[in-house]
């Protein structure tokens, strides 16, 4: 078990999104090794289109605007860290949460993977087998490390 709990904030942003989804948040934040908090759940079309226009997101079908999405940040000593290993950790935590509480889930760093509960390795191994995909597309990838999806 982690030291770690989920602020009323990140509970808050929780609000609106799928049932499965937050009981999958609440598990992971139990077994994560790396604290961290939710940013955004349920989304509106407006938000989504700003995103977009910013190049944050790439789609108007995103699943945060039904509810099935959330985002994370990781926070190391209290503060907000992006390094992306952080975050490949925090994935591994919703994983083991997902594979307990039978929910099918996708990690916006691993795309290619359509259920990371399906998956036969770390996420890191996930990402990085999604990394090498894209390129041998000659395709660049697009690695959202904070967001997972319902798959």
């Amino acid at each position: 078990m982690s030291e770690f709990k989920l602020s009323q904030r990140s509970l808050d942003r929780l609000e609106g999104i799928d049932d499965e989804l937050i009981a999958v948040v609440k598990r992971a934040i139990e077994l994560t090794s790396v604290d961290f908090g939710v940013t955004e759940g349920l989304r509106t079309e407006e938000r989504q289109k700003k995103l977009m226009a910013a190049g944050r997101s790439q789609t108007m079908r995103s699943k945060h605007l039904e509810g099935k999405a959330f985002d994370i940040v990781a926070y190391v000593d209290g503060d907000v860290a992006w390094e992306l290993n952080l975050y490949d950790d925090i994935a591994d935590a919703v994983k083991a949460a997902s594979i307990e509480l039978g929910v099918k889930i996708k990690w916006g760093a691993a795309w290619n993977v359509p259920n990371i509960t399906e998956w036969n390795g770390t996420m890191h191994e996930a990402m990085m087998h999604y990394i090498d995909e894209r390129r041998s597309q000659g395709r660049k990838p697009f690695i959202d490390g904070p967001h997972f999806e319902k798959a």
